[in-house]
């Protein structure tokens, strides 16, 4: 087994007397196919091991490369990993999943070139790299499209519960560590391949002990799901049919006495202004009959040019409570980033209308709805929920569960629902709170403060999800420091070696040139 690695990292070493083009080739289809063990240990796949015979590959992969060949061949994992697992995007944005996938491969090449070839210096390096590049796609550009995480292929693992310590960028380094430790186990070096276990199960160890919060009270929810066919709300659709199933699915499918009922994201569509509208009068008529409050996604005209994206607390009272505009918009879907540039290229694929990012804290205060008492709810809508700040700022600033409205299911295949249930079941973890994901058309899913799935609606049926989940307070480590310790890792860890690999190259120069 050793040598069939060993032969995959020796393919173009510098000293190879092979012919250059064809071991070339045969380096980039070998990366690409390690980059489908990335793609396939994400959901909705979730072979979870994958991602650790992912690194493993890409470690010999890079192993003695010069730094064009490591470029390209990062490239192509990158490329094998992100164009499978992001395919979805297509249906949003054609350029946009053409620009995020070249993009984001381009990443890990760049990471690749950073990363040293001599493997005493890359079993430190290649896992600090894999955090380093993570956390920037999750910030740029257009504020980051963290999708397809190394973080995200362990919410079925045993890993997810590492997540207490320090949050998802913790649980790719040590994914990353991981790899990097049977790459080594391979090659029998026995230290380095020490190294992984001990600090995997030093993690596992400390999971539980890490600060928690605390159950401060119970309400009962229901999630409604009004169902109809997958891509719903995607292009085309009769917004009233889809507001009539939630109304129906709420007046029929919703048991009584319920605290807080919830609607999907922007289920609710209006020209014009949402409280003056019909729309909103019948939604009123519900909350009344069932006596709870009921929180409804809703866009309506902000001016000729763009809309609001909102979710807002409709009483029983026949009142408008709080209301949360969503802050994190979709690029290419909510709005065009650099349109001007872009539009001229693919002016049939850009929406036409932009949305008004919020730009108020993420969370909705409910009066009178857990025994008497007020809410905090934190609210992440859709997308945010991918982003660990968006839900940071939502307990930062009391939320005492996390709901997480959302129309993902407006995209065809089942790739981005399987990845949002993955990052709810993160951000539950991160937080130590529930998470409730409503969908229109699924998935709808009740997530528990440790990442289990108690319950999940199917693609299309119209359903109401009751249950019982309890209000929480406190913060945990990864909302109160954020990413910043795993960061300080990653940079400590590539300091050395890359310091070092650039002194040894700087040698090298001066010996060619005779000083």
């Amino acid at each position: 087994m050793s040598s069939t690695f060993a032969g995959l990292s020796g393919i173009y070493r510098p000293n190879d007397n092979a012919p250059r083009q064809s071991t070339f080739w045969l380096g980039l289809l070998l990366s690409t196919l390690c980059g489908l063990m990335f793609a396939f240990s994400m959901p909705p796949w979730g072979f979870w091991p994958l991602a650790f015979l992912g690194v493993v590959g890409m470690d010999f992969l890079l192993d003695n490369q010069r730094a064009r060949v490591r470029f390209a061949r990062a490239s192509f994992i990158g490329a094998g990993w992100l164009f499978p697992s992001m395919i979805w995007m297509w249906d949003l944005s054609p350029i946009g999943y053409i620009s995020a996938g070249v993009g984001f491969s381009l990443f890990y090449g760049v990471a690749g070139v950073l990363c040293p070839p001599d493997r005493k210096l890359r079993w430190l390096a290649l896992p600090a790299l894999l955090v380093l590049v993570g956390y920037l796609r999750w910030r740029w550009p257009f504020g980051g499209v963290p999708l397809s995480t190394l973080a995200m292929s362990q919410s079925g693992s045993p890993l997810l519960e590492t997540g207490r310590i320090f949050g998802s960028l913790f649980i790719v380094w040590l994914v990353g560590l991981g790899g990097v430790s049977i790459a080594a186990l391979i090659r029998r070096d026995w230290w380095i391949a020490a190294v992984g276990p001990v600090v995997l199960a030093l993690a596992a160890g400390l999971a539980p002990l890490a600060p928690s919060s605390h159950t401060t009270g119970t309400i009962s929810v229901a999630l409604v799901q009004g169902g109809g066919p997958q891509r719903t709300r995607a292009a085309n659709t009769d917004f009233a049919a889809v507001l009539g199933a939630h109304l129906d699915a709420t007046s029929q499918l919703v048991r009584t006495p319920v605290d807080l009922v919830v609607w999907p994201e922007n289920v609710v569509d209006v020209d014009g202004n949402f409280e003056t509208s019909p729309q909103a009068i019948q939604i009123a008529d519900v909350a009344e009959e069932i006596g709870a409050p009921i929180v409804a996604g809703v866009i309506d005209d902000a001016d000729e040019d763009s809309f609001n994206n909102f979710s807002i607390v409709i009483t029983p009272n026949r009142e408008f409570g709080d209301r949360y505009d969503k802050v994190h918009r979709v690029p290419f879907g909510e709005y065009v980033p650099l349109r001007w540039l872009v539009e001229p290229f693919a002016p049939d694929y850009l929406p036409t209308r932009e949305a008004v990012p919020g730009t108020g804290p993420a969370v909705l205060e409910i009066a009178q709805v857990a025994n008497g008492e007020d809410l905090t709810a934190g609210i992440v809508i859709s997308w945010e929920v991918f982003f660990e700040h968006r839900v940071r700022d939502a307990i930062g600033n009391g939320g005492q569960i996390i709901l997480n409205p959302t129309n993902g299911s407006s995209y065809w295949l089942r790739i981005v629902q399987s990845q949002q249930v993955a990052s709810s079941r993160l951000r539950a973890m991160e937080t130590d709170r529930y998470v409730l994901q409503v969908a229109p058309t699924g998935f709808t899913a009740v997530v528990d403060p440790n990442g289990n799935v108690l319950e999940r609606t199917a693609i299309s049926e119209q359903r109401v999800i009751h249950a019982d989940v309890e209000l929480r307070e406190g913060k945990t480590l990864p909302v109160r420091l954020g990413p910043w310790p795993v960061l300080g890792i990653a940079l400590a860890t590539f300091a050395y070696p890359g310091t070092r690999h650039l002194l040894l190259r700087r040698k090298i120069h001066r010996n060619k040139l005779g000083f």
